[in-house]
């Protein structure tokens, strides 16, 4: 007797359900905005991080004696 075949679907991530609603709701141009838009705030994110990062190495070099 063999055991029936499971298959299994990837249930969509949250990001990939609102790409779904945002590919039914806008144009291909506003979608391609706003996910510009999105990565260049995660870019910024990424940029501010570093430089709170490098001030604190130079501040910590800066005090050695």
């Amino acid at each position: 007797m063999q055991a029936a075949p499971v298959r299994a679907t990837a249930i969509p991530s949250f990001t990939d359900a609102l790409r779904a609603v945002e590919s039914l709701l806008m144009s291909g141009g506003q979608r391609t905005a706003r996910r510009n838009a999105w990565t260049s705030v995660q870019e910024d994110r990424r940029r501010a991080k570093d430089r709170v990062e490098a001030q604190r190495v130079l501040e910590a070099v800066s005090t050695r004696p």
